[in-house]
This record gives C-alpha cells, sequence and structure tokens, in this order.
C-alpha cells in the first residue's frame, strides 16, 4: 500500500474510533466528510466550499453538524486525545500550553473584545482560546482547547446567553484554563509503554518503561499549579527573538550593514 493509501486507511480507523459519538448515520458520514473537506487542498473553508468537495448539494448539512446537531465535543475531545497517545506516546513527551488570539470585527461572538493579541503585537478586537498539545520525538497534536472568557463577559449573563454561553460559566484566568486542561489530560489519559512497541526516534528506540507527561510552557514563571506560562498569557508582548522570519530578516539585514 502506498503512503496515501496508509494515510486514507488510518483515517478511516480514526472515524471508526468516534463513530458511536454521533447518534446517527447521517451525522457520521457529515462529520467524516466535513473533516475530509477541512484536510483537502480546498480555496477556502468555509461550508460551501467544503460542500462543493464533498459532492453535497449545499451547506445545510454541514451547518446543522455544527450548529443544531446534538453530540458531545467534549467526549470526542476525551477519544481523541486517547487516540494522539496511543500514536504519540514516547518518555520524551511534554503537554505544552499556551494561548492565542483570532481578529474579529463584530461585538456579538462569544468572548470578543478589544485586548491584547499577540500575534498582532497590539490590542485589537479579538477572541483569545488556550489550547493544549501534545508534543513527542514522534510528532506533536493539539489535544484541547478553550476559549477565554474575561470578566466583563462572564459578569453579565444576558451577554453571555446570546451566543450560548451557560449561566454556569465561572471566570478562569488563561494559566487556570492551561492547568485545568493539562491536568484533565494526565488524568483520562492512558499512557502506553511506547519503547515496547515503536522507536520514539528516528536514531533509536527510546527508554524502555513508562512514559511521563511533564507540562511546558514556552517560557516564563510558574502559574497555577507549576504550569509555566507564556508572554502573551501574562499580558506581555512576544519577546524579540520570536517575532516571526520577517523580522530575523530585517534585523539581520541592519546587523549586516553596520
Amino acid at each position: 500500500m502506498d503512503e496515501a493509501g496508509l494515510w486514507a486507511a488510518e483515517l478511516e480507523s480514526m472515524f471508526a474510533r468516534v463513530a458511536g459519538r454521533f447518534s446517527r448515520v447521517d451525522l457520521r458520514w457529515r462529520m467524516r466528510d466535513h473533516l475530509r473537506g477541512l484536510l483537502a487542498p480546498v480555496e477556502r473553508r468555509n461550508g460551501w466550499h467544503l460542500a462543493e468537495y464533498a459532492g453535497h448539494r449545499g451547506p445545510a448539512g454541514f451547518q446543522h453538524l455544527l450548529n443544531g446537531a446534538s453530540w458531545d465535543a467534549d467526549a470526542l475531545r476525551d477519544d481523541m486525545q486517547q487516540y494522539i497517545a496511543d500514536q504519540l506516546d514516547c518518555p520524551d513527551g511534554v503537554l505544552v500550553a499556551d494561548d492565542t488570539g483570532f481578529l474579529k470585527k463584530g461585538t456579538t461572538s462569544a468572548g470578543v473584545q478589544r485586548q491584547y493579541l499577540g500575534t498582532a503585537g497590539r490590542t485589537e478586537n479579538c477572541q483569545i482560546g488556550v489550547f493544549a498539545a501534545h508534543a513527542t520525538a514522534k510528532g506533536r497534536a493539539l489535544v484541547d482547547r478553550k476559549l477565554y472568557l474575561s470578566k466583563s463577559w462572564t459578569g453579565d449573563t444576558d451577554r453571555c446567553r446570546a451566543p450560548g454561553i451557560p449561566d454556569n460559566h465561572g471566570f478562569a484566568t488563561k494559566g487556570e484554563l492551561a492547568r485545568a486542561m493539562i491536568l484533565r489530560t494526565l488524568a483520562q489519559t492512558t499512557w502506553t509503554e511506547a519503547a515496547d512497541r515503536r522507536s520514539c526516534s528516528r536514531t533509536g528506540p527510546g527508554a524502555p518503561g513508562r512514559s511521563k507527561r511533564r507540562a511546558a510552557g514556552s517560557e516564563g514563571p510558574a502559574g497555577p499549579g507549576g504550569v509555566r506560562l507564556g508572554r502573551e498569557s501574562r499580558g506581555l508582548p512576544p519577546a524579540p527573538a520570536r517575532m516571526g522570519e520577517r523580522s530575523y530578516g530585517r534585523r539581520r539585514a541592519a546587523s549586516r550593514s553596520r
């Protein structure tokens, strides 16, 4: 079987693993088609383009899957966390937590407000999400996510109800969200003895024994529970050394001209 066939077979195996989270067969097929579209070289990943790629007559099926159908996103997350652990487990593995922002134009999306956006380097109208990833020598993958809601949101019940935020959703700092995600991942996921099954790196097998996970952040002092927080989580601008390739190129060119 060629590489494309191996990828397709593994994707079908993953679909079978989570199919039970969707109560109806049509929802399972829509979930499958939607994910295939997200992974495909589609020009724009919106409802119409994904539906066209999947051969659907319109985006109504995908819209119902995301907005109206009944399925448990957190239960699906738990399934995927275990799948990722099975695929990437290795003694050198770490769980990495950090936050990032998404520019928005309106004011009604959950959590949106003017706040510091690290990717833009300034205060913008945006949403902030906190993410956790599992990284080993074999690869990396996101394992959890949580939308950050400021006190201006959690203290306004009517505002929260409009986008569907539960009334009992309390305020949590980004560090607290990161800590909760990491502790939940460690508690709910079974870490296998990867060294007994496959190599943990290209140069040789990993050390024997049960894999251990440690929490890691990008930099900075430890937050609640020992989780390290990135600069953006602490309300600081990004470090100059991490401003991206273009910034690095300008600094390098300037140093050469001296």
